[in-house]
């Protein structure tokens, strides 16, 4: 006797979500959201709020790659101290936000302060140094909120650089943004002793 093949007791459909309509998810959803989505890049606001980014042009991607492999020539040369992290990876900030830089580098006293569960999946840290890069689609003013949520949860400098108006907005703990136009070279300050991202190599 051949038996009919039983049917999923559930079907995937696809939902197109308007713009306006806000979803809010808890860590732990965000979390298998995250694990069943690698793909995408998800962030979580402090409140809950998943954002869906959307992959990257190739013209951000490239710049990205350029960013983050100097950031790894600037980590080896200098003796591998702190750990360096790219795109791809999420951290817990303090403020229960769940936020991805561009490029990032946390000093190696606070990441060996983290015991193993803290490092577990999105790693209750922000940064010390991150950089967000600004794409086609990221709003000045959603990018300018992150770079101030990276400063009052941890970080001691950022960059947020603009390849469309050729700018960078350099965040610094306890000091005003500074803003530079069409600059030729980013120093890490005392922060990172010694890295110096030539943005010849960003611009293009």
């Amino acid at each position: 006797m051949v038996q009919a093949p039983t049917q999923p007791e559930t079907e995937t459909l696809l939902v197109e979500f308007p713009k306006t309509l806000k979803l809010y998810v808890t860590q732990d959803q965000f979390a298998a959201l995250a694990a069943s989505n690698r793909d995408l890049r998800l962030e979580r606001t402090a409140a809950g709020e998943l954002i869906v980014n959307p992959p990257t042009g190739w013209e951000t991607g490239e710049r990205n790659s350029k960013i983050s492999g100097e950031l790894y020539i600037w980590w080896r040369n200098a003796g591998e101290q702190g750990e360096i992290f790219e795109s791809s990876t999420g951290f817990t900030l303090p403020n229960g936000a769940n936020r991805s830089p561009d490029a990032s580098w946390v000093s190696q006293e606070r990441w060996d302060a983290l015991t193993l569960e803290q490092k577990r999946t999105f790693a209750n840290i922000c940064p010390d140094f991150v950089v967000e890069l600004r794409s086609n689609s990221d709003t000045l003013k959603s990018l300018r909120e992150k770079m101030q949520e990276y400063i009052e949860n941890g970080a001691v400098l950022g960059w947020l650089i603009d390849p469309q108006n050729r700018k960078v907005e350099v965040y610094r703990l306890g000091l005003e943004v500074e803003i530079l136009s069409n600059p030729t070279e980013l120093s890490g300050e005392e922060v990172l002793p010694g890295f110096v991202l030539n943005m010849r190599r960003v611009w293009g």
